[in-house]
């Protein structure tokens, strides 16, 4: 059974997600690695927390694509290619790693309130479901970064 039209319009939006959360997987664990100053534990600690749920975020949304008879972005330079997301510089200072995780939880919680009209439009509501949850998740994330930074 191949996908439909519709099914492949929520396939893309799928794959850039699971395409943002694999670069997001890797610049979190960059920044896990590097944090340097006062806030090395608090912040050392927080990455990992966020790279771990990155992981299951992204295995979730290739698995709601295999569901839908698609194919999950699984190469890196498609998933490069695919994500808003961009890739860290390197030599960021604690505070920029969290700007950075900041804008980009930002940049995806748009992109999630977009996916979610494009499911609730076609009648996908476990996908708009699924897709509310990680936005949520991620405003959350957004709040507590901002906090912690002033």
């Amino acid at each position: 059974m191949s996908p439909t039209t519709a099914t492949m319009s929520i396939v893309d939006v799928l794959n850039k997600q699971v395409a943002n959360w694999s670069v997001l997987y890797m610049k979190l664990h960059h920044f896990h690695w590097y944090v340097k100053g006062a806030d090395f534990f608090t912040l050392h600690a927080k990455f990992e927390e966020l790279y771990t749920e990155a992981g299951s975020t992204m295995d979730l949304l290739a698995e709601r694509i295999l569901a839908l008879k698609g194919k999950p972005a699984s190469m890196l330079k498609d998933q490069l290619s695919l994500a808003s997301v961009k890739e860290a510089k390197g030599g960021e200072s604690a505070d920029q790693m969290v700007k950075a995780t900041i804008a980009d939880f930002e940049t995806m919680i748009g992109e999630l309130e977009k996916g979610v009209e494009a499911a609730e439009k076609e009648g996908d509501s476990s996908t708009a479901d699924m897709l509310t949850g990680i936005r949520t998740s991620l405003e959350k994330h957004v709040w507590m970064l901002q906090a912690f930074s002033g």
